[in-house]
């Protein structure tokens, strides 16, 4: 067939090799003065017709230009047509041109995002299955300002990025374009061509809301259909359960390296059935999951997230995720995810030089470069960037109804010098170290996620001593409602590990901690950073045989769940594991065999049933009233003891701690109030594998003043163990 054509050469090649920034200018039916007339690109078809959607009579006939893969032809009548392509091996498609459809992003949506306030992001960027003028297909739409040109690629076009070149709405920087006939399922990517010509690796959707199982790296177009959730009960309590004086107690979950059943995959399915109801019989009030993002590297447990807004679909779809957490919440269980607003990996694929430029991290290596994990660092001082991290947050939140957030790696983002020597990072605007701009980020995130779902928690994992981490940001805090206590972790444990001969001279390890104790909301974490990398288990630090190893695990434990703060303990824990975590493994649940082991366990489950039901070891945690001294200073037997003041009207609880393998008899110790003392812990009860020494269920007074108390009891103190007495 012979064809004229008003194309100029330049213009036919930029379209036959897909460099062509503005397709809508060139594509799509057209009427330059001499009828109208249709364009394509159809790189490899052998034939192509234009039909009439009304009905399906031909109107037109396409033929290619000079071979480019660039197909025009005149057209008759105005009616919404389709193109009728016929594909190598006889293969007719059938579709509404995409050049058809006019501008998708609304006035509202391109405000929003101009000035980076639109939280709800996933609905105006990313793939969205809709119908447009009664027709059914996926929006894209992507952030890539410095591009030069952007298509969409996937199986609806055999990856070829000639076929869907998107159009630009200036000034935003977002690309879109309205692809029809397809719908959840496909996956797809961005072809992009940055501002000096070079053309990119594909990449996957930041915005993506589902992605294909690692390790592959596609974008999937995720269900419009919206999960329909039975929760309401719950999320209209949840205030209630996450104010400083509610009881919090974590179990920190890998679900992947949490149980491996045989014969049947690791998903939210079987997490439902099997982890949600082992939570609920230990007591815990929160499953706190590590990274469910979608994350390209499986040995990076998550932390190296490359999918913000999509569940990693290691695990399922994300109806399934959502599935899971509703399951949770009608089980009375609470679910906090780790979020990695920090950094991200430098694969190929993913954000790193996003559209040819340091888009969303920094340029200068020296702010932009995580040289400790090799990732990069977002830019929190863009306002686009800011938003894309916030709106992820709330996606979770919102969409997932998950109840907090874990935020990882808080130290590296608020100081420039983290991690690097002299020279290597750059002063802020005042010559300092403090990372201004994500001190604002946090405050922003932490100010909206008040606003918008004031009921769920923003947990730090900040490890310095900065000040106001948990303060609103009305008092210039950066606005968390807790912050994970790592000097209380880290000064414990170097105690624990201590042999109990010279505890006597690391005695401010445990006492040192109640200085700071209140000035944050602190959750005292005993995580999965402990018990890998050559760290060994929590068992494997502490010292003696093996009956005193777990002797001290006890320990530890009764002092840590009535020490002020909220709780948090990694799985395998809880079975005194002896050997340090694998991801690619599962807890050693074979060790329940064994009575010392399984008495642990039990121990967990008591420590968590005793500390929701007492008021005065979780209702004042957050207030010095809380926590008084009764013995801080008996370094030469290493004993410890403190009161847990609760409300007023609520009993009071003794805690003593004996935290070397000597039993004390007749040990002294003073109490506010006459009366019978209950024991309500005692870690070496023969029901966690200890020796069974102690108090016969309680002690009475006797009218002797002790250690400034008005009442003392008369105490038998078990070896490395920790005991606890609530008055009658």
């Amino acid at each position: 067939m012979t064809l004229t054509t008003t194309l100029d050469r330049a213009t036919l090649e930029a379209l036959a090799h897909g460099t062509h920034a503005d397709p809508f200018a060139a594509l799509g039916r057209r009427d330059d003065g001499a009828g109208p007339y249709v364009r394509a690109v159809l790189p490899g078809a052998e034939a192509a017709e234009v039909v009439a959607r009304s009905d399906g009579a031909v109107v037109g006939t396409l033929a290619e230009i000079d071979g480019s893969g660039v197909f025009e032809g005149p057209v008759r009548g105005a009616d919404p047509y389709l193109l009728r392509v016929t594909w190598p091996g006889g293969v007719v498609h059938e579709s509404e041109d995409p050049y058809a459809f006019g501008l998708l992003l609304g006035d509202l949506d391109l405000h929003l995002l101009g000035e980076s306030r639109h939280f709800e992001l996933a609905s105006a960027l990313g793939a969205n299955a809709l119908t447009i003028d009664g027709v059914a297909g996926v929006r894209f739409a992507v952030w890539a300002p410095n591009a030069r040109r952007v298509a969409v690629v996937g199986d609806f076009n055999a990856w070829d990025s000639r076929r869907h070149p998107m159009r630009l709405r200036h000034p935003s920087g977002v690309w879109e374009l309205f692809v029809p006939r397809i719908g959840p399922g496909e996956r797809y990517k961005y072809a992009i061509i940055g501002a000096d010509g070079a053309r990119l690796p594909d990449k996957a959707d930041p915005v993506a809301r589902a992605s294909e199982k690692a390790p592959a790296t596609a974008s999937v177009v995720a269900s419009p259909e919206p999960y329909v959730w039975t929760d309401g009960d719950w999320l209209a309590g949840r205030d209630a359960r996450h104010r400083p004086d509610a009881p919090l107690s974590f179990y920190e979950v890998h679900l992947g390296s949490w149980m491996k059943p045989d014969g049947r995959e690791v998903d939210w399915a079987f997490a439902a059935e099997k982890l949600i109801p082992y939570v609920v019989g230990m007591g815990f009030t929160h499953l706190e999951l590590l990274p469910v993002s979608e994350h390209p590297f499986g040995g990076s447990w998550g932390y190296q997230p490359l999918g913000l807004f999509a569940p990693t679909a290691r695990y399922g779809a994300p109806e399934d995720f959502a599935r899971f957490v509703d399951a949770a919440h009608a089980a009375g269980v609470g679910v906090v995810v780790d979020w990695v607003p920090a950094h991200f990996p430098t694969d190929a694929h993913g954000l790193y030089r996003f559209d040819g430029t340091a888009l969303y991290e920094h340029a200068d290596p020296r702010e932009g470069f995580h040289v400790d994990w090799n990732t990069a660092i977002y830019n929190f001082g863009r306002k686009e960037v800011q938003n894309y991290l916030i709106a992820s947050a709330l996606h979770w939140i919102e969409v997932f109804h998950v109840d907090g957030l874990r935020v990882d790696a808080v130290a590296s983002m608020l100081y420039r010098d983290y991690s690097r020597n002299a020279g290597e990072w750059v002063p802020n605007q005042y010559g300092g170290r403090e990372n201004l701009e994500a001190v604002q980020f946090l405050q922003h995130l932490n100010a909206v996620v008040r606003e918008r779902a004031s009921s769920a928690i923003m947990v730090a994992e900040e490890s310095t001593a900065w000040p106001g981490v948990t303060r609103t940001t009305e008092e210039g805090g950066l606005g968390f409602h807790f912050k994970w206590n790592m000097g209380w972790m880290h000064d414990t444990l170097h105690y624990m590990e201590q042999n109990p001969i010279y505890r006597q001279y690391n005695h401010d390890g445990i006492t040192f901690g109640l200085v700071y104790a209140f000035s944050e909301k602190f959750v005292l974490p005993l995580s999965h950073d402990e018990v890998v990398h050559g760290k060994g288990s929590l068992l494997g630090k502490m010292p003696g045989d093996a009956w005193q190893k777990l002797a001290n695990l006890r320990a530890l434990f009764g002092l840590m769940w009535t020490h002020p703060g909220k709780k948090l303990l990694f799985m395998g824990c809880e079975v005194a594991q002896g050997r340090e975590w694998n991801h690619d493994d599962q807890v050693d649940w074979g060790l329940l065999d064994d009575p010392g082991h399984a008495g642990v366990q039990r121990l967990i489950r008591d420590l968590n049933r005793i500390y929701v039901g007492d008021p005065a070891l979780h209702g004042r945690d957050a207030e010095p009233e809380g926590f008084r001294w009764v013995i801080g200073d008996d370094r030469a037997n290493s004993v410890f003891a403190f009161l847990r003041l609760g409300p007023e009207g609520t009993p009071p609880v003794l805690v003593v701690a004996n935290m070397t393998p000597v039993p004390r008899s007749d040990y002294r110790v003073g109490v506010p109030t006459a009366g019978f003392w209950s024991e309500i812990v005692n870690t070496d009860s023969n029901l966690y594998g200890g020796s069974n020494l102690g108090n016969g269920g309680g002690v009475a007074t006797t009218d002797v003043a002790s250690h400034g108390e008005a009442q003392s009891l008369l105490l038998t103190l078990p070896p490395l163990a920790v005991v606890a007495l609530r008055l009658a």
